[in-house]
């Protein structure tokens, strides 16, 4: 479980003590990333690799880590973050959202962590994805209510929103996502709506292992040799519906609702 808390007091703590503690009930084994506490890193520079580097005149981040991850000079702290994500069948990403995405020490976690080679290659991604057999959700705090991220609300829809970080980290790297846990706005809301939240996520957690995945397009839908565009027969099969296979392959229909927010749409 990675996560990024604002302090032991908030809610987001609040929010990773429930999962510990009904995760753990349960006989799973728990492991949390305090990325503050542990102090992590968040720039991926060319210190993360010890000895020297390949090409240190032009530096590629991405290359210089799959050679240091294939030769074992990745630095201690990503080392020790990968261990615990071979060794996950769930990920939990708790965090406040920041500016519609993930605060910066978290985004370095997934910057540095998802190195080409262990969480990715040009072969082995998406559907076909070197983490399809674990599973991965966002758990997170919004600034502004529920009705300021619908489809005619001023922040846009949160399907949106949220499509870049799964569709492209999480379902990149192969993750089966769920659906996310939103806590709208707990910091404008009264004690006892708070505890309301607690009290739907604890419920949740008891049966989060047995959900079904967010749906994404599979691959074998794309034409590598024609620059991974969706194959014509596929085109043809939803030429006819309502709304698009997914918020980001929308084929200029409308966006098929909750899409990033509710499994089985």
């Amino acid at each position: 479980m990675t996560v990024l808390r604002e302090s032991s007091g908030s809610f987001n703590a609040a929010a990773k003590d429930a999962a510990v503690d009904v995760l753990t009930d349960q006989s799973c084994t728990v492991e949390v990333s305090d990325l503050y506490a542990i102090k992590f890193k968040a720039t991926a520079t060319a210190e993360d690799i010890t000895g020297d580097v390949k090409n240190a005149d032009h530096f590629r981040y991405a290359e210089e880590t799959k050679l240091a991850w294939e030769e074992g000079k990745l630095c201690a702290d990503i080392t020790e973050e990968q261990r615990k994500l071979t060794q996950a069948d769930l990920i939990i990403f708790q965090f406040p959202m920041y500016w519609f995405t993930v605060p910066a020490i978290m985004k370095g976690w997934i910057d540095r962590v998802l190195t080409l080679g262990y969480a990715y290659t040009p072969e082995k991604r998406y559907s076909q994805g070197l983490f399809k057999d674990k599973k991965a959700m966002l758990s997170f705090t919004t600034g502004s209510q529920e009705s300021m991220f619908s489809a005619d609300g001023i922040n846009g829809d949160m399907n949106v929103t949220l499509w870049p970080l799964q569709n492209g980290i999480l379902h990149y790297c192969g993750f089966q996502v769920l659906a996310p846990q939103i806590f709208w706005a707990p910091s404008h809301v009264p004690s006892e709506a708070r505890s309301t939240m607690l009290t739907s996520w604890r419920t949740r957690l008891h049966g989060v292992l047995e959900e079904k995945p967010l749906s994404f397009t599979p691959s074998d839908c794309f034409d590598g040799e024609k620059g991974f565009q969706l194959k014509p027969e596929v085109h043809e099969k939803h030429a006819a519906k309502e709304y698009g296979l997914t918020v980001g392959i929308h084929l200029g229909k409308a966006l098929p609702p909750n899409n990033q927010m509710k499994a089985g749409v």
